[in-house]
């Protein structure tokens, strides 16, 4: 087994803000970015179509991409190449209804070339709609979902330490662990999904697992304040790290056989426990520690 060694960091070169400072200016762009983000498009972050509303078609032709949007009537929305496969790609049209979607199949296989040694039949592989009825409502429940998970990990933190500035240096930290990926995923073309929800969902279990593992030990623990860091780094630095390890071969696996799904789930996974190991061990801390030494608990 490969051994883990977490460098002992020397806070003491640093001052409260020096360590505040780059995840409060990291935060502050991200939410410049998903505001910015809202007031063009009218949504915070990028939509897929199980959000919006909208039809995939998966499809294997010679014809190539920059022919697609002349074989349909429909309006093309946006043309992914499935990377496990040659010559497949994922084609998004806007909301419509079985009729019209039955239309858009049709007019793939009459006008996209088939590969050599298949038949016109073939070059539709797979169509999957969703309503923009059904769409808006199961983005609705998503975002109530993830929205009553934050408040309830808040409620928690502060029934657990009862004590102003550590619950609400987690639930900083939290925030910002949500706030940079979806920044970061308008930047890098990721659309939220069920899939991508569910990733943040689980941001929330490891940022407060790790922001409470470091508030526990600096509070509760014996030792100093920099003995009580450096042990909670040792596991709390470990674990993050190794979580952080296994999400990324999981999206390079997927996205290697083109499973854009898990490849969008351990992009954003990797993105946020980045994020939480930078909120906890320099936003966090130095949150606690003018809590300890400037602060109501001298």
């Amino acid at each position: 087994m490969v051994a883990f060694d977490v460098p002992e960091v020397d806070y003491t070169q640093y001052t409260n803000r020096q360590l505040a400072a780059v995840p409060l200016i990291l935060l502050a762009a991200a939410l410049l970015v998903i505001s910015g983000w809202y007031v063009a498009t009218g949504d915070p972050v990028r939509m897929g179509t199980d959000f919006t509303g909208g039809t995939e078609l998966r499809i294997q032709t010679a014809t190539p991409p920059s022919e697609f949007s002349d074989a349909f009537d429909e309006e093309v929305v946006s043309i992914n190449p499935v990377r496990s496969s040659e010559n497949t790609y994922i084609v998004t049209f806007p909301p419509s209804d079985p009729d019209e979607e039955r239309q858009i199949s049709q007019q793939a296989r009459n006008n996209l070339q088939p590969v050599a040694g298949q038949s016109q039949a073939d070059v539709v592989q797979s169509v999957q709609g969703t309503s923009a009825s059904f769409g808006q409502s199961t983005q609705r429940l998503a975002l109530i979902g993830l929205g009553l998970a934050f408040v309830g990990m808040s409620v928690l933190v502060f029934l657990m330490f009862r004590t102003f500035v550590p619950s609400i240096a987690v639930v900083i930290s939290a925030f910002s662990d949500i706030m940079i990926p979806l920044a970061l995923m308008n930047l890098l073309d990721i659309k939220l999904s069920l899939g991508t929800v569910a990733a943040l969902l689980m941001l929330i279990g490891y940022s407060v697992d790790s922001d409470i593992l470091l508030n526990n030990h600096i509070i509760r623990r014996s030792g100093n304040f920099y003995e009580s860091t450096y042990r909670a780094m040792q596991t709390g630095v470990t674990m993050t790290v190794t979580s952080l390890s296994a999400m990324a071969v999981m999206a390079l696996v997927a996205s290697l056989f083109g499973i854009e799904l898990l490849t969008s789930i351990g992009i954003v996974l990797v993105l946020g426990l980045a994020t939480d190991l930078m909120n906890t061990y320099m936003l966090n801390l130095s949150l606690l520690r003018w809590w300890k030494f400037e602060g109501v608990a001298r």
